[in-house]
């Protein structure tokens, strides 16, 4: 039931957030430009009710279908907000916008495929376009007849219940489901899906409105770590005060959710404080011109309005104020002495719950594939080039060895993973991102592309959901690997092998590793600054005391011919969280004959020890057969 509130909040919320700059946008204009505003011009006021009763429902309807299907989607789903705004004239139409934008995208995402396979060729751009146009028109007058009144009087039966809220005095109320709301990440769902909707009406009527401060005002978190700064123990006290600014200053309220994750008990401060500051700015006359986002005290004394200022901070303020006071008590009566480790659980809570609430991956088994479907898995990393071609081979090799030989696995860079594949795995930093451009593809995160326990993990899942068996030996493998690479061109030469080297910094073995690669004629100079911008991005270190620098996609320009450079440092360079004794340099500008290297170096460094012995040997020989596999 959670999974399903917190999936249908980020639908509602994938609408709307994309588009908060242009609620933004209006508000200013609205704030500064209508007869009561700041600097009052009737030319520009003309602006504010056609972009809040036409641009704003049209960017929602047309984010909604595009998050359904495309850019086909977008368009449909756009034609079909029209007609919930056509329908209702005169009234803004976020509900319904909401209704009809998803509606058309999932209407041409349907008709597309019954139509896959059945449109004769050159015809595809014809029936594209029609069947926006038909469905799209359809749905415009189905939204003009009936989408828009039903939305119409939702809102008005929306707008009655707030109405009775304040009229006797409840309002403050709604803070007992909206700050849990907000530790869940369903605070989008609340805040964008009612409180948005009805507060733009209520501010074209009567200047502001309340509803624009439940959610975004700043006190109630501000509150909770100032007591932390005042009574917390370990880690939690000493990170609270650069949360307390952050969160204050730049609105970024989740900063002080991993501190009521910590301790649940504590979510009543920020809900005591709420309380006090709605029925505060509820008597005082406070509220907002529009959406205030981020929820910052920047952004809230912006979208205030002139006659508001002094309710607004004194809202603030108390809600700051109750809630250090009820979480400092809480914390006296309550809270335990913080065991080692209880912030950063926490902290790991809050990144799980927050993937979820954002459709991201945050486990291997979130999304299940019956392996019996697998028939491609794709490693991704941020150039497709070096990493993940390591991680690639390696998991072949593996699934290989246990007798498995009709799984494809390839890999890509993170923004180019092949849609018809079941699996991406990729390092868990980019795993938002394959989640997000890939859904309902299985992702599996992990930290160290070269000995990362999930791979005989999944090959254990796929060799037991697939009955597979016949595995080959070790040595069968790495013999038809070495043929391969025999086959093959031979990218590292003995030549560009340099061993023994005193530790450096990580950007000077970069530097260096390109420098050999510019002297031996692989590189460009350029070539050089792509390697330090791919490792500031992305870092090179990969595990197992190994690091593979190579440029970005946009430096491959500068790549003459594909190359490798290998580089040992026996002592060690501290890289990051890792230690680093065997740097390998990559330059690959077209073709796949750098797997097999890769594949090699990924079999010869399989475990640190195996790479601190390859490097303690001095052996270049040695070194040279086993990173080209041919020992």
């Amino acid at each position: 039931m959670k999974e399903r509130v917190q999936k249908f909040g980020r639908f509602l919320s994938g609408m709307v957030m994309p588009n908060i700059g242009a609620f933004i946008a209006w508000g200013f204009i609205t704030a500064l430009f209508i007869p009561d505003g700041w600097f009052p011009n009737e030319r520009i006021n003309e602006m504010v009710s056609p972009m809040l009763n036409y641009l704003l429902p049209l960017l929602i309807g047309y984010t909604g279908g595009r998050m359904l299907a495309d850019q086909k989607g977008a368009v449909t789903g756009a034609i079909a907000t029209l007609g919930v705004i056509v329908g209702v004239p005169g009234t803004p139409m976020f509900i319904g916008a909401m209704i009809a934008g998803p509606l058309g995208g999932w209407c041409i995402k349907k008709f597309d495929q019954a139509m896959e396979g059945h449109i004769p060729a050159g015809f595809e751009m014809l029936v594209n376009n029609f069947s926006v146009g038909i469905i799209g028109g359809v749905l415009a007058v189905l939204s003009m007849f009936v989408i828009g009144p039903v939305c119409s009087a939702l809102t008005g039966i929306l707008g009655a219940g707030v109405g009775f809220l304040v009229g006797h005095g409840l309002l403050p109320l709604t803070a007992i489901l909206v700050e849990p709301a907000k530790v869940l990440f369903l605070n989008n769902a609340i805040n964008h899906g009612v409180f948005t909707p009805i507060g733009v009406q209520q501010a074209t009527e009567l200047g502001k409105s309340i509803l624009f401060m439940i959610e975004s005002n700043p006190g109630p978190g501000l509150g909770l770590l100032l007591a932390y700064v005042v009574a917390g123990k370990g880690s939690s006290k000493s990170s609270a005060a650069g949360a307390a600014f952050i969160q204050f200053v730049g609105g970024i309220h989740e900063l002080y959710f991993p501190f009521v994750l910590m301790n649940p008990i504590l979510i009543l401060g920020p809900m005591t404080g709420n309380i006090v500051g709605i029925f505060l700015l509820q008597l005082l006359g406070g509220g907002l011109k529009a959406a205030a986002s981020p929820g910052s005290i920047i952004a809230e004394l912006l979208m205030t309005p002139r006659g508001a200022y002094f309710a607004n901070i004194v809202g603030i303020a108390a809600a700051c104020a109750v809630s250090f006071v009820v979480t400092l008590a809480l914390m006296k009566l309550f809270v335990r002495e913080e065991a080692e480790g209880d912030f950063e659980a926490a902290q790991a809570a809050l990144a799980e719950s927050k993937a979820i609430a954002k459709g991201q991956v945050p486990a291997a088994n979130a999304v299940y594939v019956d392996p019996r479907d697998v028939k491609k898995i794709v490693f991704a990393c941020d150039a497709g080039m070096g990493s993940s071609a390591m991680g690639a081979t390696m998991l072949r090799n593996k699934l290989k060895g246990a007798g498995i030989t009709d799984i494809t696995v390839v890999h890509a860079p993170v923004s180019e993973v092949p849609k018809d594949c079941q699996i991406i795995v990729t390092h868990h930093e980019l795993s938002a991102r394959a989640a997000n451009d890939n859904p309902g593809v299985r992702i599996i995160p992990i930290k160290n592309f070269m000995g990362a326990p999930e791979y005989d993990a999944l090959v254990t899942e796929m060799v037991e959901g697939r009955g597979a068996a016949g595995a080959q030996s070790a040595g069968s493998v790495h013999a038809a690997e070495a043929d391969k690479v025999q086959a093959g061109e031979i990218l590292l030469k003995k030549e560009n092998i340099k061993l023994g080297l005193k530790p450096v910094a990580p950007e000077q073995a970069i530097r260096d590793c390109g420098r050999m690669m510019v002297e031996a004629g692989i590189v460009e100079e350029g070539y050089i600054e792509g390697m330090i911008e791919r490792n500031k991005s992305f870092p090179v270190a990969i595990g197992n005391h190994v690091a593979i620098p190579h440029g970005t996609n946009e430096a491959r320009k500068f790549i003459i011919h594909n190359g490798l450079v290998c580089m040992t440092y026996p002592d060690g360079i501290a890289w990051d969280e890792d230690t680093v004794k065997l740097v390998v340099g990559i330059a690959v500008k077209d073709g796949g004959d750098h797997v097999d290297v890769l594949g090699a170096v990924a079999e010869a460094a399989d475990t640190e020890e195996a790479t601190d012995a390859l490097v303690s040997s001095g052996d270049v020989d040695l070194i040279y057969k086993k990173l080209n596999g041919l020992a």
